[in-house]
């Protein structure tokens, strides 16, 4: 029983990182006023870049390699939403039919480059981060192998960007501002602040940390980028987003429940309480918690008041 915990916990931290990564730009977009749909579509596209940057550049930069990836799907994802900033931002568009096209054109647009560029949709890398101990810590009784051992470096980054992120929203004007924003654009207007200014880089935020978090997919657990990258994981951390309430801890603890649930399923052969279970239930398992999840807790659930309104001058 002890050897299974120790393999479902690290593992589970490896699927939970992403997942809270694209949850927390999501977070970003929405508190300054933009829905943001598209997290599946920016994850995706910072994974290809991940995954191209790797096979391009992996013999000349060596073992830096993973980190400059990791930054080129930061700047992808950045790229991205910057359409969808200035779609829904600029142009007051439908902000639900913007992320729908964003997720629609980057499957579209990765895996056809993906061919072009190697002639094959599936980009495998070679160079990606590996599990290890993290000195002194591990060695704790019971907390060091379960949190601190076989750990992927990535997911202790981003719950360092998760400790900024509280502070940065909720301890600095910036957060003020931004929060502002998207409860109520119009007094924050007349206050000085720069509605669609604290949007764009709201948006802009979301678009580096979706990207991120495609990033820290390829290269840790997946390896590869493929179109079956595009399974889902914007849309959990969306679930994530609603169920954390939009605050960072609260997403923390909806992703760490996302992301047992994600493992369990794919462990499941080596849990012999589980072999006999039929595959579609455990397939679908994760996403039958995200539904159960949102329906028993989502009428507590209040987001920014002023998500998906854009802003109208006039009515200051």
């Amino acid at each position: 029983m002890w050897d299974m915990i120790t393999s479902i916990i690290p593992l589970s931290l490896a699927y939970t990182a992403p997942l809270l990564i694209i949850s927390l730009g999501g977070l970003y977009s929405e508190r300054s006023g933009v829905v943001n749909i598209g997290l599946e579509g920016l994850m995706g596209v910072g994974a290809f870049a991940a995954a191209m940057f790797t096979v391009t550049f992996q013999s000349v930069l060596g073992p830096s390699t993973i980190w400059f990836a990791l930054l080129a799907a930061v700047l992808a994802g950045t790229l991205l939403s910057f359409f969808h900033a200035f779609a829904s931002v600029s142009m007051n568009a439908n902000q639900v039919i913007s992320g729908t096209a964003i997720n629609m054109f980057s499957m579209a647009i990765t895996v056809y480059m993906a061919r072009w560029l190697t002639g094959s949709s599936n980009v495998q890398i070679k160079r990606f981060f590996i599990k290890s101990d993290i000195p002194i810590l591990s060695d704790i009784p019971i907390i060091g192998p379960l949190f601190f051992s076989k750990v992927y470096i990535t997911t202790y980054v981003v719950l360092a960007i998760i400790l900024v992120s509280w502070f940065l929203l909720y301890k600095t004007r910036f957060g003020l501002r931004l929060r502002a924003c998207g409860e109520n654009p119009q007094s924050a207007d007349s206050m000085g602040v720069s509605v669609k200014k604290m949007r764009y880089i709201g948006v802009l935020v979301s678009g580096a940390l979706a990207g991120l978090g495609g990033g820290i997919v390829i290269m840790t657990y997946a390896k590869e980028f493929s179109q079956l990258t595009f399974n889902g994981l914007g849309f959990l951390a969306l679930a994530a987003l609603i169920f954390g309430k939009w605050k960072p801890f609260g997403i923390l603890g909806a992703s760490v429940f996302f992301g047992i649930a994600m493992t369990v399923a794919n462990m499941s052969v080596i849990i012999p309480s589980l072999q006999n279970v039929p595959n579609i239930f455990l397939n679908t398992f994760p996403y039958v918690v995200t539904l159960l999840a949102l329906v028993l807790f989502s009428n507590s659930s209040v987001g920014p008041k002023a998500a998906g309104e854009p802003y109208d001058v006039s009515k200051r």
